[in-house]
């Protein structure tokens, strides 16, 4: 049996689909990048939310980052960039596969971490007030206290 697919079919299939994301199961390892690469950003703000959520969802369910590593199979020094370095741009297929770690829509984590462009302004904005919100305010400790107060008496002469 031979089946033809005219144009008209293969567009009126896709308007059915609609937004549906179509996934090959557990066994698809690498992603299909569906999005568009974006320019380098000029602030950073989502890319500090996306390392801090990262940073939080990991501590939240009681990993190290070795575990995280090994758990999502990515690379250890790249989680370390993601979570340490505000201007680190992650690879696809990592965002992917903490998508599928913690069970949210990639394209959603593609674009805080800086890799596609913003489709939806609710979520960068989100971004940013998520990352304002999300550094600890901990007391100095008192070795802490005594660099500071010596960094700022340097800075503080006048020549």
């Amino acid at each position: 049996m031979n089946t033809k697919f005219n144009e008209e079919w293969c567009l009126n299939m896709a308007r059915l689909e609609g937004d549906a994301e179509i996934g090959a199961g557990m066994l698809a390892i690498d992603p299909v990048f569906d999005g568009e690469l974006s320019e380098p950003r000029e602030q950073d703000e989502p890319a500090v939310a996306f390392g801090r959520f990262v940073r939080l969802m990991r501590r939240g369910r009681g990993l190290d980052r070795e575990s995280l590593a090994d758990t999502a199979d990515i690379d250890i020094m790249e989680l370390v960039s993601i979570e340490e370095d505000p201007h680190f741009r992650p690879e696809v297929r990592t965002v992917y596969q903490l998508s599928m770690f913690f069970d949210l829509p990639r394209e959603n984590l593609l674009q805080i971490a800086g890799l596609t462009r913003p489709k939806d302004d609710r979520i960068y904005e989100e971004a940013v007030r998520f990352a304002a919100r999300s550094e600890p305010v901990a007391a100095l400790t008192p070795e802490e206290r005594e660099a500071l107060e010596a960094f700022v008496a340097v800075l503080s002469e006048k020549k």
